[in-house]
């Protein structure tokens, strides 16, 4: 069971760092609305810039803390909670703007391997 959790903290963190630190400044077929950005997405969703980095913050915080989780334990829960909430969030604007859903696949993947990592956590 420890390997599998192992696993899913490190593609759960791995995933979040591509996104937030590789992809930032990069379009892909996942972003929300037209944006071609980051920045671009989150003022599609009607959030000012400043969050953008906010977000970003704590995604790359609770990413770094998934993976010193595996020396770490204590941390793992709170990051993948934490994640979570974001992945709702996310969710939750790309609904508010009418996104496909498919453009939700990245959260909603994000958010199902968290999920497993608090299951396997608090089991």
């Amino acid at each position: 069971m420890r390997t599998v959790m192992i696993i899913l903290q490190l593609v759960a963190a791995f995933g979040l760092l591509n996104v937030w630190l590789l992809r930032f400044n990069r379009s892909t077929a996942y972003r929300g609305g037209n944006a071609t950005s980051m920045t671009e997405e989150f003022a599609a969703y009607g959030l000012p810039a400043w969050f953008t980095y906010v977000v970003g913050a704590l995604k790359i915080g609770a990413a770094l803390a998934l993976i010193a989780g595996i020396w770490y334990p204590g941390l793992v829960l709170p990051a993948a909670v934490l994640v979570s909430v974001l992945m709702l969030g996310a969710l939750s604007m790309h609904a508010k703007i009418g996104d496909p859903l498919k453009k939700s696949f990245p959260a909603l993947g994000v958010l199902a391997l968290c999920a497993a990592i608090v299951w396997g956590v608090t089991r």
